[in-house]
C-alpha cells in the first residue's frame, strides 16, 4: 500500500463533531424486520436504535456474520474515528450506545457523561500500543523520556502510554504527549513531527504490514484487555430490550467470527477498507471474548479509574460500580 493509500484509508470513515455535540454525520441503515419487538414505544411503530461505532468494530463484525437479519428494529449508525469523539455523541445522545475501552470509559465518566457498560469483553492488548517509525532508534518505554507521543487525549492509547512509561520508571510529564485523530498522529508519525504513535486495532496492524511503523510497547501485561458496549441512561430505560437483543447479536456474531477466520476476515478486510493481511493479523491476535459483567469486571475497571486518578488525569475519585448495568445478559 502507499502511503497516500494508506493516509487516506484511515481519513475515510474519519467523523468527528463539530460545533454543538448534537451535530454530527450518520451513516443510515433501515433494516427490515417482520415484527417489532415488545414493550418498546416508537415513532410509526419502529424503535430505532442509534448506534455508534468505531472503524472496524460492530457493524463490520455484525455486518460479515449475517448478524442483522430479522430485526425488529431500525438501526441508524454513526462511526467515529476514536473513543473520544463517540464518548461526546453519547454524552449529548446523539447515540444510544457504542463500543467503548476501559480507559476512555473512565474519562467519559469522569466528565459526566450518563452511560453504563452493559456488555464486557476481554481481549489480548497486544495491539494497543505504542509504536515508533522501523528506523527509530528507540528500543524500550525508557527511550521515550523528552520524546514526542501522539494519541488521543484520554483513549486507550493514552492509557497505554502512561502505563508504558510509568513502568519504566517515568513520570507523566516527562514525556511530551500529543493530542491528535488516528489519521492525523499516523501522518506524524511518518513525517517525523512526532517520535511514536500510542493506537490500538485495526490501526496498530495496519502500519505494521504496511511497513510504516513497529511496536516499541504493546499493551500485553499493562492492561487489563477490557472494552465494553456502554448505553445511554436514556437507551436503558426506554430501549431496554432493543439493547438485550442488540448485544446479543454481537456476541453471537464473535462467536461465529472465530469459527470462521478466514471468511470474516476477509469480510472484515473488505468492509472496512484494509489490506486482508491486517484484517485477519488484528483479529487472530485480539482473542476477544464477551464475559460476565463479574466483580474481576468491576475490580479491573476500578483499577483503571485508580490510575488514571494517581496520574491526575481525573481530579476526583470514581465510584465505578455505578457505572455498570449487570442486568443484561451476554449468553453464547
Amino acid at each position: 500500500m502507499s502511503r497516500g493509500n494508506f493516509h487516506s484509508s484511515f481519513n475515510f470513515n474519519a467523523m468527528t463533531l463539530h460545533g454543538s455535540r448534537r451535530q454530527f454525520l450518520v451513516q443510515g441503515a433501515s433494516l427490515a424486520a417482520a415484527v417489532a419487538l415488545p414493550g418498546v414505544v416508537a415513532a410509526q411503530g419502529r424503535p430505532v436504535l442509534k448506534a455508534g461505532d468505531q472503524k472496524g468494530g460492530l457493524r463490520a463484525l455484525l455486518e460479515a456474520a449475517g448478524g442483522l437479519g430479522g430485526l425488529g428494529y431500525d438501526i441508524q449508525w454513526s462511526e467515529f474515528p476514536a473513543a473520544a469523539p463517540l464518548a461526546e455523541a453519547l454524552n449529548a445522545e446523539a447515540v444510544d450506545l457504542g463500543p467503548i475501552g476501559d480507559a476512555p470509559l473512565v474519562f467519559a465518566l469522569a466528565a459526566g457523561t450518563r452511560v453504563k457498560a452493559i456488555g464486557a469483553n476481554r481481549s489480548d492488548s497486544y495491539g494497543t500500543a505504542v509504536l515508533v517509525r522501523p528506523d527509530s532508534p528507540l528500543k524500550t518505554a525508557a527511550d521515550l523520556k523528552g520524546k514526542r507521543v501522539a494519541t488521543n487525549r484520554g483513549s486507550i492509547g493514552h492509557y497505554v502510554t502512561l502505563k508504558a512509561i510509568t513502568a519504566a520508571g517515568l513520570k507523566p510529564e516527562e514525556v511530551n504527549i500529543r493530542f491528535l485523530a488516528p489519521a492525523d498522529a499516523k501522518l506524524a508519525l511518518t513525517q517525523g513531527s512526532v517520535d511514536a504513535w500510542a493506537t490500538w486495532e485495526p490501526y496498530t496492524a495496519l502500519a505494521e504490514v504496511s511497513h510504516h511503523a513497529r511496536v516499541l510497547v504493546s499493551g500485553r501485561g499493562l492492561l487489563p484487555g477490557l472494552s465494553y458496549l456502554a448505553a445511554t441512561d436514556s437507551a436503558i430505560a426506554g430501549k431496554r430490550v432493543v439493547l438485550q437483543d442488540f448485544l446479543q447479536r454481537v456476541v453471537k456474531a464473535q462467536l461465529w467470527s472465530y469459527r470462521n477466520v478466514d471468511a470474516y476476515s476477509a469480510a472484515l478486510a473488505r468492509i472496512i477498507g484494509i489490506p486482508a493481511e491486517a484484517a485477519k493479523l488484528q483479529f487472530e491476535r485480539r482473542q476477544q471474548n464477551w464475559v460476565a459483567i463479574d466483580a474481576k469486571v468491576i475490580a479491573d475497571q476500578q483499577g483503571t479509574a485508580d490510575f488514571y486518578r494517581q496520574v491526575g488525569l481525573i481530579k476526583q475519585a470514581l465510584d465505578v460500580k455505578g457505572t455498570f448495568d449487570t442486568g443484561f445478559f451476554v449468553a453464547g
